[in-house]
């Protein structure tokens, strides 16, 4: 996986491959948490890059979300 998660290069994705890479890394972010609280984490700074990235992703969904609604009411006025 990559270790940065630029917005542009997100922004290019599809929304179907957007959800594909958010569930990725809840997932990562989930065996995270559990090698922490067992002691085996390795690589702890890993832990911020997933969750800042789930973060971008979920903005990104939610700014696309409120621009296709504008764009409707837009039409519809």
């Amino acid at each position: 996986m990559a270790d940065t998660y630029k917005p542009a290069d997100l922004r290019a994705k599809s929304g179907d491959e957007l959800n594909a890479l958010l569930l990725d890394l809840k997932r990562e972010q989930i065996n995270h948490r559990f090698s922490a609280a067992t002691g085996q984490s390795e690589n702890t700074s890993r832990v911020k890059v997933v969750r800042r990235a789930v973060a971008r992703i979920k903005t990104l969904a939610h700014q696309s979300k409120n621009r296709a609604g504008a764009k409707t009411s837009a039409a519809k006025s």
